[in-house]
């Protein structure tokens, strides 16, 4: 009886096989570690400390600062973007000119260097987001980033998952306000003051998948 002999090019096929019976494993635990220990993929509450301890608490919250200072492309650009150093002094070059905390700034700022802080909110690569499509259209910074004036230490307030980002977009009227109040903190919209922002800047937010996933 002839025995059955597979054609040559399957023996590559069994290698690649074998590596990925072995690999999978591996991979599972490694994705497994990221997802359970890593504070970054935890989200809700990852609070990681900064070269300098900005708190928005005093200069949002206290001090009255527009987010739109400091973030200054957000409602035409798909990123919020941070200040350079030369933002900073243009306070700090008077106020608390020689303070110990601020030397990374005028480091930066003498150098022409940018600060180094450590991003908290940041989406997976695979994901697209667009801040002027959302600020312009009237939904309030809060709405994902929390009362970030009353953050002394910036963490991350929101899970900005798919589910939640759908739930907006599936819903968007409770969450919309009069673009012109985007950044003011605790804002209470008037009864149908969503319902009108929608109707009146034609808002349909899309949730077919290449919205976010381009």
């Amino acid at each position: 009886m002839s025995r059955f002999i597979f054609p040559e090019w399957t023996q590559t096929l069994k290698k690649w096989v074998g590596l990925l019976a072995l690999g999978a494993p591996l991979y599972l635990v490694v994705l497994l570690w990221m997802v359970l220990e890593q504070p970054e993929t935890l989200r809700v509450g990852y609070q990681p400390d900064q070269p300098v301890p900005y708190s928005h608490a005093l200069h949002v919250g206290e001090l009255g600062l527009d987010c739109r200072y400091c973030h200054s492309v957000v409602e035409r650009s798909n990123k919020a973007a941070v200040p350079p150093a030369a933002t900073c002094m243009n306070c700090h070059s008077t106020v608390h000119a020689n303070r110990d905390t601020l030397l990374p700034i005028r480091q930066a700022f003498g150098e022409g260097e940018p600060v180094r802080w450590t991003r908290v909110t940041d989406l997976p690569d695979y994901v697209y987001f667009n801040h002027s499509a959302h600020v312009t259209r009237g939904v309030g910074c809060e709405m994902c980033h929390g009362r970030i004036d009353q953050m002394v230490k910036v963490y991350q307030a929101k899970p900005l998952t798919m589910s939640w980002c759908l739930e907006c977009h599936r819903d968007p009227e409770p969450r919309l306000r009069k673009p012109e109040n985007v950044t003011v903190m605790g804002y209470k919209p008037a009864p149908g003051e969503g319902a009108t922002v929608r109707n009146d800047l034609h808002i349909n937010p899309p949730t077919d998948c290449s919205t976010c996933h381009r």
